[in-house]
């Protein structure tokens, strides 16, 4: 059947079990989006407020579902918007898709109106991406670009599909779904041999985890092999929610602002089994000193990992639940490091997670809220100290419930994803940890929360600060705050009424369960603005360079002899 171009994306997306897509229309995507209207039926638009809130809403709906997010923008400047966005998906290893309109082939490469080059734009912060030149290419495209994203190490790839190629015909026809192909076929015997004899040799075995466990929806296979090794277990900031935070095993996060039992374990175990965690600056500091004592053994989908920051004894390549999998299989019988686990018991209780006394607020409002919120509720994070004291002080219980902007830092993200989760769970509760410094870059996308009455949650730790860089600033820059202090007199809670969203707050002497408990009670959308002290800081805190294991402001138990 002959169809337009436009149709032609609308069929594609629809075959690739597409039900949502995020975007904002312009002059280049007018046949998209007239052939979205035609077809409103079958597929639903999200209006963001911005381009950016459009690649974050499809980055969270991606991340809390597994499938793969969609985002739409015309050329120029709504392309660029994606940038952001797209870059946020690429350093988390997301699967998403943007498709942008373009200027027509006709007038490519003359400084046309609204034209930029958003292939070349984009090369470095996509897994893939194309132009699309020939309509007869247009569906095949989009096939292989699904594909792309999905398999492997997942990420974002975009299309770049003029307008006349838009508007142009061509010959339609249906195609099954071609799944991404298996990773396991990468998987050598030998590497699982020697793997497996790095394990049962090892007497201190310890495993740092991160976001590809969840990519790969490998917790259950964790949960096994941790039990099957007997070893404990650290995470990453996305590695969050692979294992139940209250599991026994759980040693917290690792790394600049992990806990001191996690550090110190890495830097004490014979053995560090890496799995779907790279070894970013964050968690090393200084890579000369990270986990000397240890062999590595690093299992991950992606070989471009291997020996990039810290060289590893052994690794694996393949998809994580497979490898997992495949090793277990080969152990066989259950391990037994007892010894070793009363050792890393002991430093649980001797370095509890504790904050020191200028930051029990946040820490108050934070286990208040953990308390109240929804078990199976979605949570998602800003970017700053409220980022940190969310990872710290909330349970991560599930996969897919923890979703934050880890190797970009994206202030802004936390709107526009809990507006992508809230979408594709709408029974489901969702909240956004906000500082008021990152919550301003994207508050605009109230109006879509409104205007689609999503009942999403916006928790504001409100410093009147850029805290993290003020936290900075106080210890390694002589207290010089230097465009930090936020003393605009903003009123979030009439901001949030302006839009048609209740709003809320808690005050320094107001119990923070009693609030919390009403807003979740409204089921509506709500702005929680919490004022919490200026100078709170995110403590334990490796300074820069130093090794993990010297931390500074975290505090420690004596344990009776």
């Amino acid at each position: 059947m002959k169809m337009t171009g436009a149709d032609i994306i609308i069929e594609c997306l629809i075959e690739e079990g597409v039900d949502t897509v995020f975007g904002y229309p312009g002059g280049q995507v007018i046949p998209l989006y007239d052939a979205l209207y035609k077809n409103r039926s079958r597929i639903r638009h999200i209006l963001t407020a911005h381009e950016q809130g459009a690649s974050h809403a499809a980055d969270g709906y991606s991340r809390s579902t597994g499938k793969v997010g969609v985002c739409i923008a015309t050329s120029g400047p709504g392309a660029t918007n994606l940038v952001t966005g797209l870059a946020t998906a690429y350093m988390d290893s997301v699967p998403m898709i943007a498709i942008t309109g373009n200027v027509p082939l006709s007038l490519l490469g003359r400084d046309s109106f609204q034209e930029v080059d958003i292939r070349g734009i984009t090369l470095t912060i996509t897994k893939h991406n194309y132009i699309v030149k020939d309509i007869a290419e247009l569906a095949d495209t989009i096939r292989e670009a699904f594909r792309i994203a999905k398999e492997g190490r997942p990420g974002p790839v975009l299309i770049d599909i003029p307008k006349d190629i838009q508007v142009g015909e061509y010959e339609f026809s249906s195609k099954p779904v071609e799944e991404p192909a298996p990773v396991s076929v990468r998987l050598r015997e030998k590497d699982v041999e020697e793997a497996v004899a790095l394990i049962k040799a090892a007497e201190r075995p310890m495993c740092y985890i991160g976001g590809g466990v969840i990519r790969a929806e490998a917790s259950q296979e964790l949960r096994e092999f941790v039990d099957l090794i007997d070893a404990p277990v650290g995470s990453s900031l996305m590695g969050l929610g692979a294992i139940d935070s209250s599991s026994p095993r759980f040693t917290g996060m690792i790394g600049m602002h992990g806990t001191r039992l996690s550090n110190l374990s890495i830097n004490r175990c014979d053995l560090l089994i890496v799995i779907g965690a790279r070894f970013s600056d964050r968690v090393i500091s200084n890579g000369s000193t990270f986990a000397k004592q240890a062999k590595i053994l690093q299992i991950d989908v992606d070989p471009a990992e291997f020996n990039k920051n810290i060289i590893s004894s052994v690794h694996v390549v393949a998809d994580i639940k497979v490898a997992l999998r495949a090793i277990m299989d080969k152990l066989g019988k259950k391990l037994e490091h007892r010894e070793w686990m009363e050792t890393v018991e002991r430093g649980r209780k001797r370095f509890p997670v504790k904050v020191s006394s200028d930051a029990a607020r946040p820490k108050e409002i934070l286990e208040a809220l953990d308390r109240v919120f929804p078990k199976d509720g979605f949570v998602t994070t800003e970017v700053g100290q409220h980022q940190m004291w969310a990872a710290q002080f909330l349970h991560s219980r599930e996969p897919h419930h923890f979703l934050t902007s880890g190797g970009l830092g994206t202030m802004g993200y936390g709107t526009g994803a809990a507006i992508g989760t809230q979408v594709s769970h709408p029974d489901k509760r969702v909240i956004n940890i906000a500082g008021d410094g990152s919550f301003r870059m994207n508050a605009n996308e109230l109006a879509t929360i409104a205007r689609y009455r999503l009942p999403v949650m916006i928790l504001i730790m409100n410093n009147h600060a850029l805290g993290m860089v003020r936290q900075w600033q106080t210890l390694f820059y002589d207290g010089h705050y230097s465009e930090t202090t936020l003393d605009t007199p903003l009123d979030w809670v009439k901001l949030a009424e302006a839009y048609g969203v209740k709003g809320m707050r808690i005050m320094p002497d107001d119990d923070p369960e009693e609030v919390l408990r009403k807003a979740i009670a409204l089921n509506e959308a709500v702005v929680i603005e919490a004022i919490i002290p200026t100078d709170d800081k995110v403590y334990p805190m490796v300074a820069p360079g130093a090794s993990i294991s010297d931390m500074i402001g975290y505090q420690e138990v004596p344990l009776e002899n």
